[in-house]
């Protein structure tokens, strides 16, 4: 495996980006943007966005492997590449049990993907996978650049970057709510957390960390929304985002949890605490 994707210390995630927006995002310092969702396999959305900026990164997080097929997927990325060399990593993930009807064994499911994406010349240092738990983890390191996690902690973070090794990529996302109102951030942030609290694969991984079946039970206890879901002032929200790099993240992905026209002088009031710029 050739070196880690640099995607700078930090990013915006979001459900879409505008060339407008993506520009701006780049001129605050931030090194990357990505987006979530399950994008159609043609990824047509990401030339513009490129076209826009010079040098800001693009990530998926994450192309779902049941409703993007592979070969299409591969031609996708091969046109990005050609248009804009280095400048997009595929990130893919399996979706989840209770959201996919022909869900299988994660495993099974990933290696036949990344099989075709071999096959059709995807190098694997340019593409991530959605992992949670220790075989996907594993699979990560050994078949993509690495992993990009969601709503873990930096416990998580310290656990994978041991499981994955030095050499992998790790990209966990975290949620932030730009508030000091408590009541405000745990509402928000239970509305964020509803669907994960009925996905056995979240929830599993939750209790590896030591939650209690209370935490998990909906709507999710205070503990475990203000430890998943990052709120406080700039300073302290900075704070909590550094501790995913000092657990060995390379990586941290910034999902706000506010308005869209609140994301970009968020992201500027997040940039000097950061040290961005």
């Amino acid at each position: 495996m050739s070196a880690k994707p640099d995607l700078g210390k930090f990013a915006s995630f979001g459900m879409g980006i505008t060339g407008e927006d993506a520009s701006a995002i780049e001129a605050l310092g931030y090194g990357a943007v990505w987006v979530a969702g399950s994008p159609p396999a043609e990824l047509d959305w990401v030339d513009p966005t490129l076209a826009a900026t010079r040098t800001l990164k693009l990530a998926t997080g994450i192309v779902n492997i049941w409703t993007a097929k592979p070969e299409a997927v591969a031609a996708s990325f091969h046109r990005i590449e050609n248009a804009h060399p280095g400048r997009f990593l595929l990130g893919l993930g399996v979706g989840h049990p209770e959201a996919d009807a022909e869900f299988t064994k994660p495993i099974t499911a990933l290696n036949a993907y990344l099989d075709v994406l071999d096959e059709h010349g995807v190098p694997p240092q340019r593409r991530v996978l959605a992992a949670l738990g220790p075989q996907v983890l594993k699979l990560s390191a050994r078949r993509s650049a690495g992993a990009h996690p969601v709503l873990v902690t930096p416990e998580h973070t310290a656990q994978a970057r041991e499981l994955i090794g030095p050499d992998a990529f790790l990209a966990p996302a975290v949620p932030v709510v730009p508030t000091t109102d408590v009541a405000h951030a745990r509402a928000v942030g239970r509305k964020t957390l509803e669907l994960y609290l009925g996905l056995s694969n979240y929830l599993n991984n939750w209790k590896r960390l030591g939650f209690t079946d209370e935490d998990i039970t909906r709507p999710g206890s205070d503990r475990l929304v203000d430890t998943l879901i990052v709120h406080g002032t700039a300073d302290t929200i900075a704070s909590r985002l550094t501790e995913h790099l000092e657990a060995g993240a390379d990586h941290v992905p910034i999902q706000l949890l506010t308005s869209q026209d609140k994301v970009i002088p968020t992201l500027a009031d997040l940039a000097g605490p950061l040290g961005l710029g």
